[in-house]
């Protein structure tokens, strides 16, 4: 296979990814309501770990790691797993869905704040001028909806939702630098067992299977979706397309996430969007992709073929 086709492949897998992160927040939204936060989680971790455990005994692969790369993998987990989770489900308790989706394009922003920072990558006025507007974007939509008499707690929410793309830069970054010589699969199932291993002793300080027999079918059905395909097939993804692509360029299609969050969040949660949220979000999105001001020739290649 060609470096083009692996780009092309790899591109796929992040956009697949961020296709089942984007719904995540609605289902997490459905959920939320019946349980809270950390038993949410422990389920959907516990789901996670099962099914990419299932994968790496179908497909062969050693679960055996070198002692070496076990603080690698715990910090990935805690800042990946275990801490982006917890922030965004939290988050979820004071803002809804859509909001929750338009501010996670924000990560590409940091992503290239830690790329000046650390990885020595230059700055210039585009990417200044992408960065204001980006933050522009992030402010219109927060104002939204503190001017409709909303409680103080859902700045917390907006805070909190923030908080996380920065933490998921840094993430991001960090599964690139790190360069842990196991694959995807395997990286992402110690990945996802840290978050359960985690949070569990939430689970029973909170005694949150007892709230287990309170969900019903279709509650069930997202916390399902949100073990296999947001926790488990997701993260392999988003793995397997950062061993190819750069960082910056992989968090570029984090841009696209809103789209699908907004779709799923008005078929499913019936959420009336606000018509300025929707101009705040795309202000950030014009403002990432002039930051990111080489997706646009890296797009147009990939159309012409």
């Amino acid at each position: 296979m060609t470096f083009n086709r692996l780009k092309v492949t790899a591109s796929l897998y992040a956009l697949m990814s961020i296709s089942f992160w984007g719904v995540s927040f609605v289902s997490t939204k459905a959920v939320l309501g019946k349980l809270d936060p950390f038993s949410l989680l422990v389920i959907r971790f516990g789901i996670g770990s099962l099914f990419l455990l299932f994968l790496l005994i179908l497909q062969r692969q050693r679960l055996h790691i070198s002692l070496q790369y076990v603080p690698h993998l715990m910090i990935l987990g805690i800042l990946g797993v275990f801490i982006h989770q917890v922030l965004q489900a939290t988050a979820l308790l004071t803002i809804n869905a859509s909001a929750a989706g338009w501010l996670i394009s924000f990560s590409p922003v940091f992503t290239v704040i830690l790329s000046i920072l650390f990885l020595h990558e230059r700055m210039n006025l585009t990417k200044a001028a992408g960065m204001v507007l980006a933050i522009i974007g992030v402010l219109i939509i927060t104002a939204a909806r503190s001017g409709q008499t909303i409680q103080i707690a859902m700045n917390i929410g907006f805070l909190l939702m923030i908080l996380s793309t920065l933490n998921w830069a840094v993430y991001s970054v960090l599964l690139k630098r790190l360069k842990i010589p196991y694959p995807p699969l395997v990286v992402t199932f110690y990945m996802c067992l840290t978050g359960l291993i985690l949070t569990a002793p939430f689970l029973i300080r909170n005694r949150g299977w007892e709230s287990l027999s309170l969900l019903d079918h279709s509650e069930w059905a997202h916390l399902m979706f949100l073990g296999v395909f947001v926790s488990g097939i997701a993260y392999w993804y988003w793995g397997k397309a950062l061993e190819v692509l750069e960082a910056s360029k992989v968090s570029m299609f984090l841009y696209l996430e809103p789209i699908a969050t907004l779709i799923a969040a008005v078929l499913l949660l019936q959420e009336k969007v606000l018509f300025i949220s929707i101009i705040g979000g795309i202000i950030i999105i014009i403002g990432v992709i002039i930051v990111n001001g080489q997706f646009i020739p890296m797009l147009l290649r990939f159309l012409k073929k």
